[in-house]
């Protein structure tokens, strides 16, 4: 036989409290069966007499009335805190997973996976990428870089930098190159469209129709961009173009060119060309620095946007659609704005090069 449950004695207080709860209409349903228990256990009514009424099972009702005698009403209001799942990992293995990640390779391979780590340690790859995560460690990825040795850099790179921040009066900043060998790519079998669930697909393998070449200039101002399409990049298409930006230019304007060091800058008729237009200023960038040059920024947009995953039958539609992106660019344009500083720059290229010192 099951021994009788005392009586739970109520205050006047809290039996009203608790018959309000079971009115409410707004009393959430788990907080008025709970109120009903201490209620009915007032009542003289047994547990196991309450477990068939409101349909409950006995070890419930012992639950709730063990809390009311605990905490009183409060208690029945929510639930009570639960100690959550026990940390299987020692902090020493932690530390192990992160080091052997950091400082160490597998056997036969350049890198590790969860499941080559996982076996290495004797955890779960579930354990090594909750730990890669907190850790924000990613060793399949990799970056490239690439340190200038331009004895000029830092003067170049003041230089780029101060007309970004800070471009002078009346004048014109003007990001300038060539996107050289730019495919007319036709795939052998047409693309099969984007559906629910499955991306637009085209084939592996594509037919080669020639190339073009993309002079383009942008202003650092209002990210207009003058540009077009030649079948070379040699010194002659590039007078072409500067006589083009100096027709689209205002007269009246100082223009600021900013170029990387290819030799078709440098030639010596786009020596004189310059030499006869005084209004022009010219900024190299540093070598192996063409990412100081924001005209590299539209050009990952053009390849990225129109050119990547394009099919064309011909270098006249490859020309066709360049063109067509530029004049629909212009239409509402978007500048690039430079935020970081030549120091913070600098600081960055220090702490690289001391990570290449140290191999850290």
């Amino acid at each position: 036989m099951w021994e009788q449950a005392a009586v739970v004695a109520l205050s006047t207080g809290d039996r009203a409290a608790l018959e309000s709860l079971m009115r409410a209409g707004s009393t959430p349903q788990k907080v008025a069966s709970r109120a009903a228990i201490i209620l009915g256990a007032a009542d003289g009514r047994s547990n196991r007499q309450l477990a068939k009424a409101l349909g409950t099972s006995r070890p419930t009702i012992i639950l709730w009335r063990r809390r009311y005698a605990e905490v009183g009403i409060p208690g029945l209001l929510r639930d009570a805190p639960r100690p959550g799942r026990r940390r299987r990992l020692s902090a020493k293995k932690v530390q192990a997973i992160v080091e052997a990640t950091l400082h160490t390779r597998p056997r036969a391979a350049t890198h590790w996976s969860v499941r080559t780590m996982a076996r290495a340690q004797g955890v779960s790859p579930k354990t090594v990428h909750r730990i890669w995560q907190v850790h924000s460690l990613q060793p399949h990825r990799t970056e490239t870089f690439k340190l200038s040795r331009d004895p000029e850099f830092v003067a170049k790179l003041r230089d780029i930098v101060g007309l970004y921040l800070n471009p002078p009066d009346k004048a014109l900043v003007l990001c300038v190159d060539e996107k050289s060998q730019i495919q007319a790519l036709d795939r052998t079998h047409p693309v099969l469209p984007l559906r629910p669930g499955v991306p637009a697909r085209q084939t592996h393998d594509y037919i080669r129709h020639g190339t073009t070449t993309l002079f383009a200039a942008l202003s650092i101002l209002d990210g207009k961009v003058i540009g077009t399409c030649m079948p070379h990049h040699r010194h002659t298409e590039f007078l072409a173009f500067l006589e083009r930006i100096d027709r689209e230019t205002p007269k009246r304007l100082a223009i600021h060119l900013i170029l990387d060091n290819y030799g078709t800058h440098k030639h010596p008729a786009v020596k004189a060309w310059f030499a006869a237009h005084p209004r022009y200023h010219l900024h190299f960038t540093p070598t192996s620095a063409s990412w100081l040059n924001l005209v590299e920024r539209w050009f990952a947009e053009i390849t990225r946007q129109r050119i990547r995953r394009g099919t064309f039958r011909s270098v006249p539609d490859l020309i066709r659609a360049i063109h067509a992106y530029l004049r629909e660019h212009n239409k509402d344009p978007r500048p690039f704005l430079w935020t970081a500083s030549a120091a913070s720059i600098m600081r960055k290229i220090r702490r690289c090069k001391e990570a290449l010192d140290t191999g850290h």
